[in-house]
């Protein structure tokens, strides 16, 4: 069975494509930064592919282009902004639209945006966002350290992912600690001021390759993914899987009880979570041995690659 896969996002379908079971083929056609690739190029090699089956990431232009060029069976995969922002907007909304209702089936990586899929397409499923467990493994706790490391590891998106929020709890946390984040995000250069005013010791790093994301959440004592919008991130999934506490906000209605994190409904909340996982060890561990379950039990690649694999055969059944 040949798959044709489009675009990607935090290199969910790159995951899910090392796992699928024997029998699938899978040509996956991905955006380059350049400016005609990201604009005609990707649409010419839609164009000319062929396959049995058509996957693709984000329910915007390319899924467009798929429907247009009569690419079927087709699966739409919504992964978040799509639906909780695009969807609304004067300009591109009516193109979310018209993908949500003409995919075959809709696979959307966030529980809190199923309803909205759903509204468009009953076919909606949710779909966990996988981690890859020959990267993202556990690791023994560093040693008790007088100053601790904090790893802020989401993109520096004050709306989206809250990360001013854990910046000002982290300067009110009444620790020693030593914080290290990605130069990313449309919001870095606002969070750089912000951690200066606030007199954090803080180094911020070039973006870090996929598979090197490891090294900083092992190195780490406490990573902090987002404040945002409440639903749970590649970032949090992958740094629990290496075996380290994690802070993170989550829209608890969304998330069954075995989801250690929290949901924070205010900075105060944060910084008792954060102080806590940075001066109870015994907390840490059980904290650790929570979030090692959950990752393992609902966000494991080969798990998922398996549920994808049996999307795939009912879709072209």
């Amino acid at each position: 069975m040949k798959i044709v896969m489009v675009n990607d996002c935090a290199f969910v379908g790159e995951t899910l494509i090392k796992y699928l079971p024997e029998g699938f083929s899978v040509l996956h056609l991905k955006r380059s930064r350049r400016f005609f690739d990201k604009t005609f190029g990707i649409g010419w090699r839609i164009f000319r592919v062929k396959g049995d089956l058509y996957h693709v990431h984000y329910l915007l232009q390319d899924c467009y282009l798929a429907l247009k060029f009569g690419k079927k069976p087709i699966i739409g995969h919504a992964h978040g902004s799509d639906l909780r922002d695009t969807l609304h907007s004067r300009k591109w909304g009516w193109i979310v639209k018209h993908n949500l209702r003409r995919c075959d089936k809709i696979l959307v990586a966030q529980p809190t945006i199923l309803d909205v899929a759903k509204e468009f397409n009953d076919t909606a499923e949710y779909f966990p966002i996988p981690y890859d467990p020959e990267i993202f493994y556990p690791k023994p706790l560093p040693e008790e350290r007088e100053v601790k490391r904090v790893f802020l590891a989401s993109p520096h998106d004050f709306r989206v992912k809250g990360t001013d929020k854990f910046l000002r709890a982290l300067a009110s946390v009444s620790v020693p600690l030593k914080v290290k984040s990605i130069w990313y995000g449309r919001d870095v250069k606002r969070a750089s001021k912000v951690a200066k005013g606030l007199e954090l010791d803080i180094e911020f790093v070039g973006r870090v390759p996929h598979g090197r994301m490891n090294e900083l959440y092992w190195e780490s004592d406490l990573v902090l993914g987002s404040f945002g919008v409440g639903q749970m991130d590649t970032v949090a999934i992958e740094a629990m899987a290496c075996g380290r506490p994690v802070a993170h906000h989550i829209t608890r209605e969304f998330y069954p009880e075995s989801c250690p994190l929290e949901e924070f409904t205010e900075v105060e909340h944060s910084i008792e979570v954060v102080y806590k996982l940075l001066t109870e060890r015994k907390e840490v561990e059980k904290r650790v041995s929570k979030q090692l379950r959950y990752v393992e039990v609902n966000h494991l690649a080969q798990m998922l690659a398996k549920k994808l694999a049996r999307v795939y055969n009912e879709l072209l059944r």
